[in-house]
């Protein structure tokens, strides 16, 4: 991540746009870390603005609650950790054969791999602290991987209900792998799941190649 710094003081040429998007980054990276250390519940208002270096009144004219800047974090979070495989997936183009296919997921798995594995505490924010968040925050992770499942699905060809719940099963399994080498602050583990994710979606996906 890019260290926080406080905007300059007096006139600094940015915009109104441009001051309440950097405000915007770092609460919700200090709140992402700050729940990397205490966890969704504990976590406080205080911690985060501490952290943000930013004034209570800023915090509260950009977000209602901790609630609303937790989901605009793990909005943050779930684009940061899929932009990888979403952009490998632009450039996939369209009519993969299977073999492309083949070659496609095993590059989605590594990037995908390495921006969690790289960016622990983001990760942190999508995975785990997502749970404790509850109901709003569950919700729009099921919708954020519903779209995740479509477009890989697309890609690679799985155009039955049968091929596109084993997707949907592989991805579940994928997460609760990741997870929990996260929880126990694995990052190297993270990294150490691609090949026999690979030879797993082989078995389960791509099979009848």
């Amino acid at each position: 991540m890019v260290e926080l710094k406080p905007l300059p003081h007096g006139r600094h040429g940015l915009s109104r746009e441009e001051v309440e998007a950097s405000q915007h980054y770092r609460l919700a990276k200090a709140m992402a870390d700050a729940m990397a250390e205490k966890g969704y519940a504990r976590t406080t208002v205080a911690d985060i603005i501490s952290r943000a270096r930013v004034s209570r009144e800023t915090f509260y004219t950009l977000f209602r609650s901790k609630e609303d800047c937790f989901m605009h974090a793990f909005e943050e979070a779930y684009r940061h950790v899929f932009d990888a495989a979403a952009n490998r997936l632009a450039g996939g183009g369209q009519g993969l054969v299977r073999v492309d296919a083949r070659e496609l997921l095993d590059q989605v798995l590594r990037d995908y791999l390495e921006a969690l594995a790289a960016e622990p505490q983001t990760a942190r924010v999508f995975l785990i602290e997502v749970y404790a968040a509850g109901g709003p925050a569950l919700a729009r992770r099921r919708e954020l991987m519903g779209d995740l499942v479509a477009g890989l699905a697309a890609y690679l060809g799985l155009a039955s209900d049968e091929e596109r719940f084993a997707l949907e099963a592989y991805l579940a399994a994928v997460v609760q792998l990741v997870t929990t080498r996260l929880a126990a602050d694995d990052p190297q583990g993270v990294r150490e799941l691609h090949g026999p994710l690979v030879a797993l979606a082989e078995r389960m996906l791509l099979a009848r190649a």
